[in-house]
C-alpha cells in the first residue's frame, strides 16, 4: 500500500508539459476519493468534507457565520473560565504537598504526580475534576450522554470471562480513540491517569492538571537496556492499579491513534502485558453535520467547528470487566486481539489492520493532493 501511494507522488515532472497525472481538478478529486477508500478508518465523511475544507452549502455557511459571532465567543469564555477555575482548585489543594516521584538511573525525574496523594484534598481534586469535566462537555454541546451497559450474560468472549463471582479491580481501562474529547469524557466518568508526552507536564494550566490526574509522561524509548521505557512504566502502573484500590486507575487507547469512529485498529499490547483484568469502554459520536472525530483536520479548525454546533452527540457503551484466561495472560497479543474483537462486535465497528504509519502516509499524500486542488481554484479565480 505504501509503495502504491509513493508511486502516485514520486518522480515529479521536470516541466509543466510533462505532468501526466492529476491534470485537472477532477483528477485530483478522484485521487482523494481513492485515498479515502484505501484509508477508510481515517477518512472524514461528514458535511464538512476532507480536512474540514468543504465545499460548504450556502445554508451551512450562514449557520457557521451566525454561530461564530454568537455561540463561539460565549463557549470559549466559559471553557477558559472552567479551565482556570480547576487549575486554581488544583493549585490550592496541592499547596504544601510534595508530588509523588519515580526516578531512574538515566533520567532525573521520570514521573511526578499528585495522584498518589491521599486524604480529603485528593477527594476534592477528583470530585471537582469529574464535575467540571462534565460541565465543560456541556458547554461544548454534549448536553446528554447516554450510557449503555450490556448484560454480562449476553456477551460471549472467545477466551476470557466477563463476569466473576469474586470481582477483581481492573488494572486498566481501554477505549477506542476518536477525539481529544475522549479524555474529557473519561475524566468526568472515572478521572483516570493517561499516557501523555512529557512536554504536557510543563504546559501552563494543563501541566498541573495532568499531574493531578497522575499522567504517565513518556518519550521515545531509550537505547540503553537499563532503561525500562514506556512499556515498563505503563506495565508497573497497571499492576499497581490492579493491586492497590487507592492507586490511580490508568486509561489507555490501545489503537495508538485516532480514527473516524467507524473502525477499530489493531491493538498495541501495552495494556495487556500485565495480564490483569481490563475494563473496555466504547465511545461513539453520532453526527448530522460535523463529526467530532479528530482526523485529517487541524486542531484549531476542529475546535472552531465543534463550538459552532449547537448540539453534539456522544454515546457510551461500558462493557463488563474482561478477565483474561490463562492462555491470554501468557499471550498478550491474543489477549489484546480478543478484547478488540469483543469491542468491535459490541460497538458495531469494522476491524482494520491499518496503523499509525498508514495514517501518516494518508495525511502526507492527502496534503499534497489538496495543495494541487488549491492551485486549480486559484487559477479559476
Amino acid at each position: 500500500m505504501e509503495s502504491e501511494l509513493k508511486n502516485m507522488n514520486s518522480n515529479p515532472p521536470t516541466s509543466k508539459e510533462e505532468r501526466p497525472l492529476l491534470k485537472s481538478e477532477s483528477d485530483v478529486s478522484a485521487a482523494i476519493e481513492e485515498l479515502d477508500k484505501k484509508f477508510a478508518p481515517y477518512a472524514r465523511t461528514d458535511l464538512y468534507g476532507t480536512m474540514g475544507l468543504g465545499p460548504f452549502p450556502a445554508a451551512e455557511k450562514v449557520k457557521l457565520a451566525v454561530a461564530m459571532v454568537t455561540l463561539v465567543p460565549v463557549r470559549f469564555v466559559l471553557a477558559m473560565t472552567i479551565l482556570l477555575l480547576y487549575y486554581l482548585i488544583c493549585r490550592v489543594f496541592t499547596l504544601f504537598s510534595s508530588p509523588h516521584r519515580e526516578e531512574e538511573e538515566e533520567e532525573e525525574v521520570v514521573q511526578e504526580d499528585y495522584a498518589h496523594m491521599g486524604g480529603w484534598r485528593r477527594s476534592v481534586i477528583v470530585r471537582c475534576g469529574r464535575f467540571l469535566s462534565r460541565v465543560l462537555l456541556f458547554v461544548f454541546g454534549f448536553y446528554w450522554i447516554p450510557e449503555r451497559r450490556p448484560d454480562p450474560e449476553t456477551i460471549c468472549s472467545e477466551e476470557g470471562e466477563t463476569d466473576k463471582e469474586e470481582p477483581e479491580r481492573p488494572g486498566v481501562i481501554v477505549s477506542n480513540h476518536v477525539s481529544y474529547l475522549d479524555i474529557l469524557y473519561h475524566m468526568s466518568a472515572s478521572f483516570p491517569s493517561f499516557v501523555a508526552k512529557r512536554s504536557v507536564g510543563k504546559l501552563p494550566l494543563v501541566g498541573l492538571i495532568s499531574k493531578c490526574l497522575g499522567c504517565v509522561y513518556v518519550q521515545r524509548e531509550a537505547k540503553s537496556p537499563d532503561f525500562k521505557g514506556v512499556s515498563g512504566t505503563v506495565n508497573e502502573r497497571v499492576r499497581e492499579a490492579h493491586r492497590n484500590k487507592s492507586a490511580p486507575t490508568i486509561m489507555l487507547f490501545p489503537e495508538g491513534t485516532t480514527t473516524n469512529g467507524d473502525y477499530l485498529l489493531t491493538f498495541k499490547t501495552g495494556a495487556f502485558l500485565a495480564g490483569t483484568p481490563v475494563l473496555p469502554v466504547i465511545l461513539k459520536y453520532p453526527y448530522e453535520r460535523f463529526s467530532a472525530a479528530w482526523d485529517t483536520i487541524s486542531g484549531a479548525r476542529h475546535v472552531l467547528f465543534l463550538l459552532c454546533q449547537f448540539v453534539n452527540h456522544l454515546e457510551v457503551i461500558r462493557l463488563p470487566v474482561y478477565y483474561p484466561s490463562q492462555e491470554e495472560k501468557d499471550n498478550p497479543k491474543l489477549y489484546a486481539s480478543n478484547v478488540r474483537k469483543l469491542m468491535a462486535s459490541e460497538g458495531n465497528m469494522i476491524l482494520s489492520d491499518l496503523g499509525l504509519g498508514d495514517k501518516r502516509i494518508y495525511h502526507a499524500t492527502l496534503n499534497g493532493n489538496l495543495s494541487q486542488l488549491r492551485v486549480f481554484h486559484q487559477k479559476e479565480e
